[in-house]
């Protein structure tokens, strides 16, 4: 059987570790998670990393007291035992040029939100009704069209998210495999939405386990139900059941 020091481990948050919450503040952490984490991420010699669109500090308020390995703002940032990487909103001049005129064009849509996170910037619109949400959606595809190629649309669960173009989640897992404790190691990742895919085809390339959260279509070899299910099998290694992701039911 393989060993858990054998495995590297990286979790995206909503919609995986926690459920998805219409609007990004509401999401709830169950208050067992930052605990049942730690005990697994030592379970696993430290191989233990959040793989997010959210950007690091936000990680860090959701999941306290606990400090984790985070690749945020889908790898723009990341942090491995404590030292910070990455960019800053300040290295995206031509980015925060075309914030305001993002949030002209979508101002008097209803329930649509702007998520400014520095180094990208997201538009919501789950809340939205279908007239408003299409014009959300063909605002922030106009903007990132604009940028040219330094920037890409993200698009996933009723909302579109630009980010740099190199930033993708499986370019930030294959950046924590240079290191250690994840070098040598085989992957895990378990994600729920299109932003998760890259990582999957990763993971899916160097011999991993791909884990899809929920019903949609993936390139993932295996699939959990929601985020329920999720945090049972993490509270379930946590606490000494054998790690076998083999044995995870097939996509």
């Amino acid at each position: 059987m393989t060993e858990p020091t054998d495995l590297a481990l990286y979790l995206d948050f909503d919609g995986t570790l926690v459920e998805i919450a219409p609007t990004p503040d509401q999401v709830r952490v169950d208050p067992a998670l930052p605990a049942a984490l730690e005990r697994l991420r030592e379970r696993l010699g430290g191989a233990l990393a959040i793989v997010t669109g959210r950007p690091i500090g936000v990680i860090d308020d959701f999941l306290s007291p606990a400090r984790f390995d985070v690749a945020g703002l889908h790898g723009v940032e990341r942090r491995v035992d404590g030292v910070v990487s990455g960019g800053t909103a300040d290295d995206h001049p031509a980015l925060r040029a075309r914030i305001a005129g993002l949030v002209a064009a979508v101002t008097g849509l209803d329930a649509v939100l702007i998520e400014d996170k520095g180094a990208s910037v997201a538009v919501h619109w789950r809340l939205a009704k279908s007239a408003d949400a299409a014009a959300a959606e063909e605002a922030v595809k106009a903007t990132a069209a604009a940028l040219g190629s330094a920037y890409r649309l993200q698009l996933g669960k009723a909302v579109g998210e630009i980010v740099p173009a190199l930033a993708t989640k499986g370019h930030a897992i294959r950046a924590f495999a240079e290191h250690a404790p994840y070098a040598g190691r085989r992957a895990i990742f378990l994600g729920d939405d299109l932003t998760d895919e890259k990582a999957f085809a990763v993971v899916n390339e160097g011999g991993g386990i791909s884990v899809r959260i929920g019903a949609a279509d993936t390139i993932a070899t295996r699939r959990l139900d929601h985020p329920e299910a999720v945090r049972r099998l993490l509270y379930s290694w946590a606490d000494g059941a054998p790690i076998d992701p083999d044995a995870l039911p097939q996509a």
